[in-house]
């Protein structure tokens, strides 16, 4: 059965001038009202497409400049590092010329491994994808109503969001342009009612992964942009594109981590290869032996029993010493390497984060719902359909 694929553009294949024409249409139609403009950084490919392409086109007047220009880094603590790198120069490169910049972290207790193994919650997979929202909405979230509180008025938000990322997505972006007016060709935007933070732009939409390659590597580098190792890190032409989605290392949420087997697969960052040890790491922790179960005796309010009977849980104390060991035994092998052969170093765990972990752990920290008190998720747990906890005892006793 032929797949037929869903586009907004019709079949006929753009060209990198012909998708830039439509970029500059786009933002000179939908962001002429707007006296404050956000970009939404994240390092990634898109996203530092959109950045240095919108600076370009003001620098050279194609664009008008807007009042004020903002752009927005979320540093989720688990980019690739040479793609954080590389982030950090280009808002290095974009403050130089006027553009206000902003590096907006999670908070303490929800970075990645401090979450994780201070307070026990398992590492994320399909079905529960708790890092993106704690790790990058939430803060870029609040980072956003901060500039919208000290502006005083709606700004417009412009992202690297773009057809062909994945199939779901191109679904929901043709039925989003199919609604209220929007056209074709002049990118997707999201008009939110007045009161709300932002209004939203993505006006790389309709862009070819290929295009985006040729402007990180042969375009935005001649403008002063030092971009090509963007391109370089995800793999550089378009049939590759699936093997470099995601910006986080060892993505439990993937089938295979293809950028971090090209990443380290460069000589200059073949130090990193310890990272290729996270994944196993995870699957580890996952393991019902390292975490929690509920007996069973747990009900509803209304006194009925969960679905789940015996739902599994929150990490194990000892799974959770073990997970920090590990990744701190890997940021120093990493390091190490580095120092031998001049690389940058990597921070993984810095010691405020260790710190905090250790102390969640000795305030026998647990997510909500759960005491530590119940039994490690191996245990062959008899189902249990009475309320008298003594039962359940014996039955474990037994």
């Amino acid at each position: 059965m032929k797949v037929q694929t869903l586009s907004l553009w019709g079949e006929e294949r753009q060209t990198l001038e012909q998708a830039m024409a439509l970029t500059v249409q786009s933002l000179q139609k939908r962001t002429s009202s707007y006296k404050h403009w956000v970009i939404a950084f994240s390092g990634g490919k898109d996203s530092t497409t959109v950045a240095t392409f919108v600076m370009h086109l003001i620098e050279t007047g194609q664009i008008p400049a807007p009042e004020k220009l903002t752009v927005v880094l979320a540093d989720t603590g688990m980019e690739a590092p040479p793609l954080l790198f590389a982030a950090l120069e280009t808002l290095k490169t974009l403050a130089s010329r006027g553009v206000q910049t902003q590096i907006v972290r999670p908070d303490l207790d929800e970075r990645f491994f401090v979450y994780m193994f201070g307070r026990g919650v398992p590492p994320p997979k399909n079905g529960f994808r708790w890092c993106t929202r704690l790790l990058k909405v939430k803060p870029m979230d609040l980072a956003l109503a901060g500039v919208r509180e000290a502006s005083g008025e709606k700004m417009i938000l412009l992202t690297g969001v773009r057809e062909g990322e994945s199939a779901m997505r191109d679904k929901r972006l043709t039925i989003a342009c199919s609604k209220d007016g929007a056209e074709c060709g002049q990118g997707y935007f999201q008009l939110n009612p007045p009161d709300a933070v932002d209004d939203t732009l993505a006006p790389i939409l309709h862009w070819r992964v290929c295009h985006v390659w040729d402007w990180l590597t042969f375009f935005a580098p001649q403008y002063g942009f030092r971009t090509s190792i963007v391109a370089e890190i995800y793999g550089g032409d378009e049939a590759q594109e699936t093997n470099a989605r995601t910006g986080c290392v060892g993505c439990n949420l993937v089938s295979e981590d293809k950028m971090l087997v090209r990443l380290v697969a460069l000589p200059d960052y073949a130090y990193l290869a310890p990272l290729q040890r996270l994944r196993p790491l995870y699957a580890e922790l996952l393991k019902p032996q390292n975490r929690l179960r509920k007996d069973g005796s747990q009900r509803r309010r209304d006194g009925s029993l969960p679905k789940k009977h015996h739902p599994i849980g929150p990490l194990t104390m000892g799974a959770r010493r073990y997970g920090l060991a590990q990744v701190k035994a890997i940021q120093e092998d990493i390091n190490r390497e580095g120092v031998r052969s001049g690389r940058p170093m990597v921070s993984l765990i810095s010691s405020e984060e260790e710190n905090r972990i250790l102390e969640l752990i000795e305030a026998n920290t647990w997510p909500e719902g759960w005491t530590g008190e119940e039994p490690r998720g191996g245990l062959n747990i008899p189902l249990v359909l009475t309320k008298d906890l003594s039962v359940l005892q014996n039955q474990l006793l037994a």
